[in-house]
């Protein structure tokens, strides 16, 4: 029988708010145990929650993202549950009636293809605390700082039909959180993770299968994985004569399998009722407008905008515009190198990222500006150097060693564009090889390539390519002549 994957993901983004959901308690990252958590955050007698109202504000901008209907009337919730790390026995989120309702988000697939994925909605919560398992020989420690964190959970469709679809899509709203500044993305640190509905069915049936819920995943690789493992787990089910069971499941990612963790619950078993501590959150049209005016320029509209205005292709304009900041440094270096957007987004999407990966860097943390790369850049332009010296001077940049002009001059590395200097250099290169000489000029074209490599082995790679090209063409084969030669 052949299977169809059914996948549908509920993303947990951390809003980026200096202060919790409904307390002024810190929410910076990596604080002591237990001191950023606040009366509020425990749930201890008599303290009130207050609405932090920027968690309002980058809801909305999320939600006119992803063509969204902003609800002007939403209500938060309270989710019954006993957790030891969720202090008040119960946490605020929204349910029946969600900040954000009924949106899409394009995925663009393996094939070049375009697809879209409906999103559910989005709604705001608080997140609960932190069970540690470590280092506390045999029992579990509980840190309620994150308790309180304000969380924005976006829930697609059950759209996707692979695991790399799933991928592509939250890559897509990992890329989307950051451009909008409502979300650091930083997965490691739990800012951004998912959980992951699965299902298979017979392929041409409409009814979805029973699925199972892969909680907590922070890595797009464990996403991959955790998918591909479960799907084939069902398959092996069903194929044997079993049943797939609504359950919870965890993935080892030391074991690439998932495991059970508890019976799925479904919505009652949480007696959702509105807080009564809280009042509905109510918008007005022209609270949504100002969020919409104030909205930066989105991915896919930047994207475009680099094919037609700046002539890139759509595979060069992608890799740019894959992360805001990458996309803000190429054009604060095409900024000063009008004209060279080709260029630029070689070195940007090629040296630059390329270092940045090896090293593990953020492109925010890269040693080298973007004012000192349009420098080097504006060398490769005016010939000062070729192409292959600007990756030398690149890594010396990197290393401190100065600006491109400093270390261009330093280490002698300017290009040799003296045409007599080049001359001589070349007479006496074809003078040693007479045999090529003669292969050349009767047809053998290839071996051109082996004369440039000579002259730039000569001159230590400062030659200037297309000159040396010129000059060996007009003196091999009478032809390209050079600028003031007869």
């Amino acid at each position: 029988m052949e299977w169809e994957t059914v996948i549908g993901l509920e993303i947990h983004a951390q809003l980026a708010t200096k202060s919790k959901i409904f307390s002024g308690a810190s929410t910076a990252y990596g604080a002591e145990p237990n001191t950023q958590a606040c009366a509020v955050d425990l749930g201890l007698p008599g303290v009130l929650p207050v609405l932090n109202a920027e968690v309002v504000r980058m809801a909305t901008a999320f939600g006119l993202a992803v063509d969204a209907e902003v609800a002007p009337r939403s209500v938060f919730a309270r989710k019954n549950y006993f957790y030891p790390d969720l202090p008040k026995g119960y946490q605020i989120s929204q349910y029946e009636l969600p900040i954000v309702k009924t949106g899409k988000l394009i995925i663009a697939l393996e094939n070049g293809e375009e697809k879209e994925i409906g999103i559910t909605r989005a709604h705001l919560e608080e997140d609960a605390g932190k069970s540690l398992h470590e280092d506390f020989a045999g029992m579990t420690g509980i840190d309620l700082n994150r308790a309180g964190t304000p969380l924005l959970e976006i829930v697609s469709e059950p759209d996707m039909r692979s695991a790399k679809e799933a991928v592509a899509y939250m890559k897509k709203i990992h890329t989307l959180v950051q451009y909008l500044g409502i979300c650091d993305g930083n997965m490691q640190e739990g800012s951004f993770r998912c959980d992951a509905n699965v299902s298979v069915r017979p392929r041409g049936e409409l009814a979805l299968g029973t699925r199972t819920e892969i909680k907590n995943l922070n890595s797009f690789r464990f996403i991959e994985r955790a998918i591909a493992f479960e799907v084939e787990r069902q398959i092996d089910l069903l194929e044997t004569g079993g049943e797939v069971v609504q359950e919870t499941r965890l993935y080892d990612p030391d074991r690439d399998e998932t495991r059970s963790m508890r019976s799925k619950e479904e919505a009652n078993d949480y007696r959702y009722f509105p807080d009564p501590d809280l009042l509905p959150v109510e918008i007005s049209a022209d609270f949504i407008e100002k969020v919409r005016l104030e909205l930066p320029e989105l991915p896919d509209i930047k994207r475009q905008r680099f094919v037609t205005e700046l002539g890139l292709s759509a595979y060069d304009a992608g890799l740019l515009t894959a992360s805001r900041a990458l996309s803000e440094y190429f054009e604060a270096v095409l900024a000063e190198l009008e004209g060279e957007a080709k260029l630029v987004a070689n070195w940007v999407s090629g040296e630059l990222s390329g270092r940045l990966h090896k090293e593990g860097l953020e492109i925010a943390q890269c040693p080298v500006s973007a004012s000192d790369l349009a420098g080097l850049l504006a060398r490769v332009v005016d010939d000062t150097i070729s192409g292959k010296i600007a990756k030398e001077v690149f890594a010396a940049m990197w290393a401190g060693e100065g600006s491109a002009d400093e270390i261009i001059a330093a280490k002698g590395l300017k290009q040799i564009t003296d045409t007599g200097a080049l001359d001589a250099l070349i007479d006496e290169i074809i003078a040693a090889n007479p045999n090529q000489a003669e292969q050349l000029r009767a047809g053998k074209d290839k071996l051109l390539g082996y004369f440039v490599g000579q002259v730039m082995k000569a001159t230590q790679g400062k030659a200037n390519p297309g000159m040396v090209n010129q000059l060996l063409k007009q003196k091999l084969l009478g032809s390209g002549k050079h600028e003031g030669s007869s």
